[in-house]
């Protein structure tokens, strides 16, 4: 809000769910009034100086969220986050389900389950230049001993020489200790769910991240929900009755290793991530020996 002399005035993203602002414009917009002017445009009208390769960037990471921003055009209350065309173009469907061991640097991300009533899932995942890699998807649909299925996951994530895994930070303290025990140090997501869905949207829209042809994991991508509340705050989420466990862990993955480099939405969300202080780079996984390593392959060793 500024006010200059007697007049003020304000600007805001165009939330469909923001009652004030939209009676403001159905009540005042065009309308010729002494006490109130309403004026909608993009913001390059306003502000002359605002460059169109930024907004055009923008609008690349995040088409809904920034045509509000940038475009002034209203927002739906409800959409679906990921479009089918940009979903399929991260497919890559000449690969196997399962990548092997390779001489890359690791990470993974779980979402846990109880064994009750929803699936345990797992990610692991690269870098390669820009771009994002999903080796492995991984999940234990219920019933199920979830120690058991942690011993299984800790032992993975050692085929990849990962020693330290992230998980969704709604996790159960008992999560944290059972990973310990199978010898991975187990780090709760600083950022919430919603936060590491917007993260990984970039990846998407850039074309800059390459999932296998997981029937489930697609299946999840194409039912996830952007909803808009009041104030312009995004949530994202599984409608009810379904699910996102393959999701929330292939998009926390990409989005825990490509953080530091894209957070133009998310900060707004928790605050801003601060970067850990005893922070260490790894080094590079050189696979491990073993007489047969994933899909009966030969794993070379060191």
């Amino acid at each position: 809000m500024i006010t200059v002399e007697h007049s003020s005035g304000g600007n805001a993203a165009l939330n469909s769910k923001e009652p004030v602002l939209r009676s403001c414009r159905r009540d005042h917009f065009g309308v010729d009034s002494d006490d109130i002017l309403v004026v909608q445009g993009p913001s390059t009208t306003f502000n002359p100086t605002l460059k169109q390769n930024t907004v055009d960037a923008a609008i690349a990471d995040d088409p809904e969220g920034a045509r509000s921003e940038w475009e002034a055009i209203f927002r739906s209350d409800l959409a679906a986050f990921f479009d089918e065309a940009t979903i399929e173009a991260a497919v890559d469907r000449d690969r196997p389900l399962e990548l092997p061991p390779r001489a890359h640097q690791y990470s993974a991300f779980v979402d846990p389950s109880g064994g009750r009533h929803h699936a345990f899932t797992v990610c692991i995942g690269h870098e390669e230049g820009e771009s994002f890699v999903a080796d492995v998807v991984r999940g234990t649909k219920p019933p199920f001993d979830p120690q058991e299925v942690v011993k299984s996951y800790a032992a993975l994530l050692k085929d990849y020489g990962i020693t330290e895994v992230t998980g969704d930070g709604y996790s159960e303290s008992w999560v944290e200790t059972a990973f310990q025990d199978a010898g991975i140090a187990y780090e709760r997501s600083e950022m919430k769910k919603s936060q590491l869905y917007l993260e990984s949207l970039p990846l998407f829209t850039r074309g800059a991240i390459s999932i296998p042809d997981h029937q489930q994991l697609l299946r999840e991508l194409r039912l996830l929900e952007r909803q808009t509340h009041r104030g312009g705050r995004d949530t994202i989420d599984h409608p009810k009755r379904g699910s996102d466990d393959y999701a929330n862990a292939v998009c926390g993955c990409a989005a825990t290793i490509k953080s530091d480099t894209y957070d133009p939405f998310g900060a707004w969300i928790d605050g801003p991530t601060k970067p850990k202080e005893d922070a260490k780079p790894r080094e590079e996984h050189q696979p491990r020996t073993m007489s047969r390593g994933l899909f009966g392959m030969p794993v070379i060793g060191r």
